[in-house]
């Protein structure tokens, strides 16, 4: 695999989870219950926090190092995305696209900037990125997909569901 195709993947899947949650209105971006407790916006900051951590241990790895374990350092992978909800519950809807947004070109440039040879082979490296990234982003485009499939079979839109609201999911291992 050559860098070039890693970004393929990356825009490909970083398209479909976009695609999953098109044209819905700001308050449909806010109702609870697509994974859990979580709404879109939550999925969205979700998404984000995960490319922030492979923007945070991706140079590390690459240098050789190994990032602390979520289990050592959190309890869990379900520990650290409970912090990090809790953490990021007060950023409102605007904030949290503008973070994704940022965040995930600040991620595409520093894959285009890496040394092919991280790309050649199943290395540490594009493990990591595929975990925080284009490996993790198709589980919530389809329970996004899943939700907003589950809302027309109700007869409605979305937003006669509920009102806004932030929350963890229900445990379930790995990047959730």
């Amino acid at each position: 695999m050559k860098t070039r195709q890693v970004l393929e993947r990356l825009d490909a899947a970083w398209a479909a989870f976009e695609e999953s949650y098109a044209g819905l209105s700001d308050s449909e971006l806010l109702i609870p219950g697509v994974t859990g407790k979580w709404s879109v916006r939550d999925i969205i900051a979700h998404v984000t926090w995960w490319e922030e951590e492979a923007l945070k241990h991706l140079p590390l790895v690459r240098e050789g190092g190994r990032p602390p374990r979520y289990s050592v350092t959190y309890g869990g992978i379900d520990a650290f995305n409970a912090l990090m909800t809790e953490q990021r519950r007060h950023l409102s809807l605007a904030e949290v696209l503008r973070q994704h947004d940022d965040v995930h070109a600040r991620l595409v440039d520093y894959v285009r900037g890496a040394p092919e040879e991280l790309f050649r082979r199943e290395t540490r490296f594009r493990r990591r990125l595929r975990l925080d990234t284009y490996g993790h982003y198709p589980k919530h485009a389809r329970a996004i997909r899943e939700w907003r499939r589950r809302t027309a079979a109700l007869g409605s839109r979305p937003s006669a569901l509920g009102a806004a609201g932030t929350g963890n999911p229900s445990a379930s291992g790995g990047r959730t």
